[in-house]
């Protein structure tokens, strides 16, 4: 996935295939809010920002963006045993029952990958909190952008676990599902105070 074109990606996208969906966008819109927020780290030079935080921020940004791509990959791959899962035969109770029960195995895999973009974005956001007051103002829309994309990822990230989790009743798995949720509802809150503070600066 990392080394294909923009078009060629969004041609698979639109086409009728398991993978990629939903959680392989939830990880692209984290690895471009990773980008974006070291684009304004690397703009913030000079004797007038601090050095340190930017070094910092600029480190830890490149490598959450390479984390996301792998994420996204590792959705399309869960997704294909998802689609593989629901293929298995189902004639006799016994195929049906093996079937469930490898839908299910395949499902709860298929919520890690999400998961885990929830987790970044919430890295992500904080971030871009850190960058609103410290970096180039000159280039402080593209923090309300990342943010936005943060938020982006969490909550689309969130409906894949919730629609992959659904009526698992494995024990811990409804209370994942809530935990991820509150994680979810932390990345979008901070996110919208982002964006609003960008506005402000914005308007003057």
């Amino acid at each position: 996935m990392r080394d294909q074109t923009i078009s060629s990606f969004l041609e698979q996208l639109a086409a009728r295939v398991p993978a990629p969906g939903g959680g392989a966008t939830a990880a692209l819109h984290a690895a471009q809010s990773a980008a974006l927020l070291a684009m304004v780290a690397r703009y913030s030079s000079g004797a007038k920002y601090d050095a340190e935080l930017m070094s910092h921020i600029i480190a830890e940004t490149d490598e959450l963006r390479g984390d996301a791509l792998t994420l996204a990959e590792a959705d399309e791959t869960a997704f294909a045993a998802v689609a593989k899962a629901y293929g298995l035969p189902k004639q006799t109770g016994e195929e049906q029952e093996e079937r469930s029960e490898a839908i299910a195995a395949a499902q709860a895999e298929a919520a890690r990958p999400p998961a885990d973009v929830v987790r970044l974005a919430l890295l992500l956001v904080s971030f871009a909190e850190e960058l609103l007051p410290a970096g180039n103002q000159n280039v402080i829309t593209d923090v309300g952008a990342a943010a936005e994309a943060a938020r982006a990822a969490a909550v689309t990230a969130q409906l894949i676990i919730e629609v992959n989790l659904r009526g698992n009743a494995a024990p811990g798995v409804q209370d994942e599902i809530e935990a991820m949720a509150a994680v979810t509802d932390e990345v979008t809150t901070r996110a919208d105070r982002v964006i609003a503070a960008v506005r402000d600066k914005v308007s003057g």
